[in-house]
């Protein structure tokens, strides 16, 4: 359920390094958030070329029960965003860590990927 290969956050996003860009990494929202969003009608992303602040919001999430900020997992520059989820916002929902990934950063400090949880630790996060 939690990729092993992937670093996650408190907040529920996943990193993937290496992203498709180089230098990038990819982000996405967990199983397990888009679990307890529920079916999502809309997604609000950040444009290439956005600079992000880890921590900070960068994109809204809607689901059928509620709307959430997507938070940037590292500082960094928008290099991608996966234009899919404008009109098939349910990808995030059928394939989190595959058709669903949301957005492509370039690390200003690719130290920060150190920072992030490993899938054991994101796992006893959410069974906490």
């Amino acid at each position: 359920m939690y990729p092993a290969d992937l670093r996650y956050t408190a907040e529920h996003e996943w990193v993937r390094s290496p992203g498709e860009a180089a230098g990038s990494v990819r982000v996405g929202i967990t199983h397990y958030a888009q679990e307890q969003l529920g079916d999502l009608v809309y997604v609000q992303l950040p444009a290439v070329g956005d600079r992000l602040v880890a921590g900070a919001p960068c994109g809204e999430l809607e689901s059928t029960k509620s709307v959430s900020d997507l938070y940037a997992p590292l500082t960094g520059e928008v290099v991608a965003r996966n234009e899919a989820l404008d009109g098939s916002p349910e990808l995030v929902n059928a394939d989190p860590y595959g058709d669903g990934w949301m957005i492509e950063i370039r690390p200003a400090d690719s130290t920060e990927l150190d920072e992030l949880l490993s899938a054991e630790e994101y796992r006893t996060h959410v069974e906490g």
